[in-house]
C-alpha cells in the first residue's frame, strides 16, 4: 500500500516506522523544523516531506492522487479534518484515518467530512481504565465498525455453566461467534460440536451490547 501521513511526530513516526517494517510505501508531511530533524535520524529520506499537510499542492506533489490510505495524525484537530477532506474529496484517496485529540469535536469526524475511521486517543485509553477496573477478566483486543463489534478475549472459568458443553449446545447471544480457543499450548479451530473445557480461552467476535451477556456464560457461575 502506499500512505501518506500528515504529522511527523510522536504517533507518525511511529505509524510509518511500523508501516515500512511491513513493506508499505510511506510519505510523511511535516512543517515543523525540529520535528524533520528527529525523522531524518530515524526514516529515509525519500519518507520525508516537509510542507503544509492541507496544502492540496503539498497533497499533490506527495503523490496523495495514487495513495491508498491518507492518515492524519496531529496534534490539531483542525489539521486533521481539513486534511482528511482534501484528501478524499479533492483527490479521492479511498481509505481516511484521522486522529481525534479532543473528544468534544469527535462529532466533527465523520464519512460526511471524509473520515472513514476516527481514533480518538483519550476515549479509547479512558474506556480500557474503566475496563481495567472492572470485576470481569474479559479484554477487548480489536474494536470494529466505530467500536459496535469486538474482537474479545475470555478465560472460562471453572465454574462457567458452558465448560462440558458443546459450542452448539449454547445459547449465545445472536451476534457472537467463536473464533477460536486457546487450550494449554493448543490453538484450535472450533466447530459446533467442540467441546468447551476450564480455563479454556476464547476468542469471541461479538457486539458490543451483547458483551455482557457473553461474560455471563464464561464466568462464575
Amino acid at each position: 500500500m502506499f500512505v501518506i501521513i500528515i504529522g511527523g511526530g510522536k504517533v507518525g513516526s511511529h505509524l510509518a516506522s511500523l508501516l515500512l517494517e511491513e513493506g508499505h510505501t510511506v510519505r510523511v508531511i511535516d512543517m515543523r523544523e525540529d520535528v524533520l530533524l528527529k525523522l531524518h535520524r530515524s526514516l529515509p529520506a525519500e519518507v520525508i516531506h516537509s510542507g503544509d499537510g492541507t496544502d492540496p499542492a503539498r497533497l499533490e506533489q506527495t503523490g496523495v492522487s495514487h495513495a491508498d490510505v491518507l492518515a492524519a495524525v496531529t496534534g490539531s484537530d483542525e489539521t486533521n479534518l481539513v486534511a482528511a477532506s482534501l484528501a478524499r474529496f479533492e483527490f479521492h484517496v479511498p481509505r481516511i484515518v484521522a486522529r481525534v485529540n479532543d473528544p468534544r469535536n469527535q462529532w466533527l469526524f465523520t464519512p460526511d467530512m471524509g473520515v472513514d475511521v476516527a481514533i480518538n486517543q483519550a476515549d479509547m485509553m479512558a474506556k480500557l481504565i474503566v475496563e481495567e477496573m472492572s470485576l470481569s477478566d474479559m479484554f477487548t483486543l480489536l474494536k470494529l465498525r466505530r467500536g459496535d463489534v469486538e474482537l474479545v478475549e475470555e478465560k472460562i472459568h471453572v465454574t462457567a455453566p458452558v465448560v462440558g458443553k458443546a459450542i452448539c449446545e449454547i445459547a449465545w447471544p445472536p451476534h457472537c461467534t467463536v473464533a477460536a480457543i486457546l487450550r494449554k499450548s493448543e490453538v484450535i479451530a472450533p466447530h459446533g460440536a467442540t467441546v468447551l473445557e476450564a480455563n479454556d480461552e476464547l476468542l469471541v467476535v461479538v457486539r458490543a451490547t451483547e458483551r455482557a451477556a457473553l461474560a455471563q456464560l464464561l464466568a462464575r457461575a
